[in-house]
C-alpha cells in the first residue's frame, strides 16, 4: 500500500470504530477545558476528569480562580502531578486573562502559546475542540501510532505533526486525532499490546514494528 492508501485506510477503520466520538476531558466551555488540558499533562484523563470537579466546585472561572490562592490550587490538584507548576500557571494564566481578554479564552494559537504553562500541544486541543479550528495535537499515542503505522519516523512530536498534517485532509484533522487516541488506548497501547487485536497495525504496520513485534511474542 502507498502512504496515501495507507492513511485512507486509517480513516475508513477510524470512521467504522468511533462513528460518534466522546471528548476526554469534562469540560463545560473554553475556559474548563483550557484547564482541564493544562493538568493533563504527564496525567491521565481519568484522573483529571477525578480532579476538575473538585477545583471547578471552587472556581470554574478566572475571576474565582484568582480568589483562591497558589497553594490552595496546588492543594487541589496535587494528585495529578506537577502541581507547583501546573497551579501557578493556572493562577498566572487566570490573571492573564482578565486583565488582556476580558475574561476570556483567546481564539489564536499565538495568543493561547504566549499564557503561562500553555505549550504548543494544549493550545491545539482548545483551538480544536472549543473553537473548531482545524489542529492535530499530538499526544503519546498519536505519536506512537504514527509511528507503528509507518505515517511518521517517530523522531519527535514537532515530526509527527507535521507528518499527520501533510496526509490527512485538514477537515478531518479535528475528528481524527481524538478517533487515534481512542484507538491507541482500547487496541494498540503502548504495553499490553494484542497485536491480534489491533487491525489496524496488523494491516498496514511498518515491517520492524511488526518484526520486533512477533520476536517478542515468539520468545514467550
Amino acid at each position: 500500500m502507498t502512504k496515501k492508501e495507507r492513511a485512507t485506510f486509517v480513516i475508513n477503520t477510524l470512521n467504522e470504530l468511533y462513528p460518534s466520538i466522546p471528548i476526554p476531558l469534562d469540560h463545560k466551555d473554553p475556559y474548563t477545558l483550557l484547564i482541564a488540558v493544562l493538568l493533563s499533562a504527564q496525567c491521565t484523563d481519568v484522573r483529571v476528569n477525578q480532579i476538575t470537579p473538585l477545583l471547578f466546585a471552587k472556581a470554574d472561572n478566572p475571576y474565582d480562580m484568582v480568589k483562591m490562592s497558589v497553594e490552595e490550587i496546588k492543594e487541589i490538584i496535587r494528585p495529578c502531578g506537577l502541581s507547583p507548576m501546573k497551579s501557578k500557571g493556572i493562577y498566572g494564566l487566570s490573571e492573564i486573562l482578565i486583565e488582556k481578554y476580558n475574561g476570556q479564552v483567546p481564539q489564536s494559537f499565538e495568543a493561547l502559546e504566549s499564557l503561562p504553562a500553555v505549550g504548543h500541544k494544549t493550545a491545539s486541543v482548545v483551538m480544536s475542540q472549543a473553537f473548531g479550528v482545524p489542529a492535530f495535537p499530538v499526544d503519546t499515542h498519536i505519536h506512537r501510532l504514527m509511528y507503528r503505522w509507518n505515517l511518521s519516523n517517530g523522531k519527535n512530536v514537532v515530526q509527527t505533526e507535521k507528518d499527520a498534517k501533510a496526509i490527512f485532509p485538514k477537515e478531518l484533522w479535528n475528528d481524527l486525532h481524538l478517533q487515534i487516541i481512542w484507538y491507541g488506548r482500547e487496541y494498540s497501547p503502548a504495553r499490553g499490546w494484542d497485536l491480534e487485536k489491533d487491525v489496524i497495525t496488523r494491516t498496514i504496520g511498518r515491517k520492524s514494528v511488526l518484526k520486533e513485534f512477533q520476536k517478542k511474542t515468539s520468545r514467550l
